[in-house]
């Protein structure tokens, strides 16, 4: 069943602009350790910023609260499974609001897709229920 859906469409030359101004401020603030090591080896830096703060974006509506309620930026990070396909890692209140609209007898899944073709970057971003197996307490 789906809990949740997100989609977020950012121009890069905004993130661009962001990062030139802010530098390292807006980035430590924004991104994680992993986000920032993975960014910045890229050729299109601000391409890759800007699909990731996307995907942060459509994750915080797909949990339902937006950038409120306790879900902060770092909350939410970008991550690739073994395979290479994309998912996010939630940490403090983003996991917490995944734990609040996660049914007992699930666990959650996050689908990400993340794409940019100059100027625009775009996040989608499905938190799914799969059933654990074991019946609900």
């Amino acid at each position: 069943m789906i809990l949740g859906l997100g989609n977020d469409v950012i121009d890069i030359r905004r993130i661009a602009r962001t990062i030139e101004v802010y530098g390292d401020r807006f980035l430590n603030r924004v991104f994680t350790e992993t986000e920032r090591r993975k960014s910045d080896r890229r050729k299109e830096r601000a391409a890759s910023y800007a699909k990731r703060f996307a995907a942060k974006e459509a994750c915080s509506k797909a949990l339902g609260t937006g950038l409120r309620k306790g879900v902060f930026w770092r909350d939410m990070g970008v991550v690739n499974l073994p395979s290479g396909r994309p998912t996010l890692k939630l940490t403090g209140g983003a996991a917490a609001q995944l734990a609040l609209i996660t049914p007992p007898g699930y666990e959650a899944r996050i689908d990400l897709t993340i794409t940019d073709d100059f100027p625009m970057a775009q996040a989608i971003v499905i938190i799914s229920a799969i059933p654990t197996g074991e019946p609900p307490r």
